[in-house]
């Protein structure tokens, strides 16, 4: 074995952890489950766009607004920050152990990909891991750049998706007939698209797989390049600023954090309102609403983000709600196995594998599932951490990874 080697062998160990971060990311997983929630238990236009499948008033509609306004893409959002300052956090403690990190972090990188395109080939289309992986490839080589430039080039990044998007939106009137019918069919499916999305989601595992490998290439062939890639690399890019600023290490004083939730939320609330309000006046029509209607929820997103980040810092720095606490950092340490978990657990309770419901439990329905999957994970992360080092996919990933198994 070659000096050093050894020591670039090893996994990082559960004291090596900044609590903060763990705290975060147990914050930011479970609540992607409040956007996530839609797509596993309706017909993938409803996410997009709620007037296209589903009843929308009443209890529905105050539930859709909540979720809308302050979870969807916001902690999306603040997990790819998370991502992104753990590309800097994994390199920077496998260049202190031997110098070097590259073939560390590509293999890591590979590994997740692989991981993600089982996910979303096998199990659920809404995968992000696949996003990660790709975007983790790329931008590794950026991750010693300093935090300002990190933060311009990030700020770049995630505007080509946006920029696009308005452009689009701007013209929509010169699009040829055709392309335009095409659209409007993927944001308001007619009925016959509707009933044969129930009826393989409903069906048995495999009778599943013809529509959900569609849905999957359609996904990372279309939204994966134009927009989702350039937004989660964007943010990522800010994600390492934030940990060379170290932001997201509790370090900075409780005024700092203050400030940052005052303004992630002064800015971000009214922006994400104001794109709700155009929406709905636009009656979630395709050319008003997919496009440029879009845009609020894009850039007010990541403005609450870093005010969600500024309030989680605060609480660990104030030690509110301490217990609870150690249950989200429960939860972020085993991330992976919980991003899974909950897609095991929704899958099984909508798709005809298991219970079948897809397409027939209302929105308000929809935040029970989600309370319920809450409390599992927040009840059975600590527990299995008090017996194993890691959540089964975190070892797994880390053995191919080090190429060695972890202890625990």
């Amino acid at each position: 074995m070659r000096g050093g080697e050894g020591a670039l062998n090893s996994p990082v160990e559960t004291s090596d952890r900044i609590a903060s971060l763990d705290v975060l990311r147990g914050f930011a997983v479970l609540g992607i489950l409040v956007m996530n929630i839609q797509a596993f238990a309706m017909p993938m236009a409803a996410y997009f766009n709620p007037t296209a499948y589903g009843d929308l008033s009443g209890i529905n509609f105050f539930t859709w607004l909540v979720g809308y306004l302050f979870v969807d893409q916001k902690f999306l959002s603040m997990f790819s920050l998370l991502f992104g300052a753990g590309i800097c956090l994994f390199a920077d403690r496998a260049e202190a152990r031997s110098g070097r990190s590259a073939s560390l972090h590509y293999r890591r990188m590979f590994y997740l990909l692989l991981f993600g395109l089982v996910h979303a080939y096998f199990l659920w289309s809404g995968d992000i891991l696949v996003t990660y992986a790709l975007c983790g490839l790329v931008l590794f080589f950026l991750r010693n750049r300093s935090p300002r430039t990190l933060v311009v080039i990030g700020l770049a990044v995630f505007s080509v998706a946006s920029v696009l998007y308005i452009a689009i939106g701007l013209t929509t009137e010169f699009i040829p007939d055709k392309d335009a019918a095409e659209i409007a069919a993927v944001w308001a499916p007619d009925a016959a698209k509707i009933d044969a999305e129930l009826l393989a989601y409903r069906s048995e595992w495999f009778a599943q797989q013809a529509q959900r490998i569609t849905d999957t290439l359609e996904m990372h062939t279309t939204v994966l390049p134009i927009q989702i890639l350039w937004k989660s690399a964007g943010i990522m890019l800010l994600g390492m600023a934030c940990y060379r600023w170290h932001i997201l290490s509790a370090v900075r004083s409780d005024v700092f954090y203050r400030y940052l939730a005052l303004i992630g939320f002064g800015v971000g609330v009214p922006v994400v309102v104001a794109g709700a309000w155009w929406n709905f006046a636009a009656g979630w029509s395709w050319d008003r609403s997919m496009f440029l209607g879009s845009q609020f929820n894009y850039w007010g997103s990541l403005a609450m983000a870093f005010g969600y980040v500024g309030l989680a810092m605060l609480a660990v720095r104030r030690g509110w709600f301490s217990a609870l606490q150690m249950r989200f950092a429960a939860v972020g340490r085993m991330a992976f196995t919980n991003y899974i978990a909950q897609t095991l657990i929704c899958t099984a309770i909508f798709y005809g594998h298991g219970f079948g419901l897809f397409g027939s439990v209302d929105r308000w329905q929809q935040a029970i599932v989600v309370i319920a999957v809450w409390g599992i994970q927040l009840w059975w992360s600590p527990l299995l951490l008090r017996r194993f080092r890691y959540g089964p996919l975190e070892w797994s990933w880390r053995a191919l990874t080090y190429w060695r198994l972890p202890r625990g």
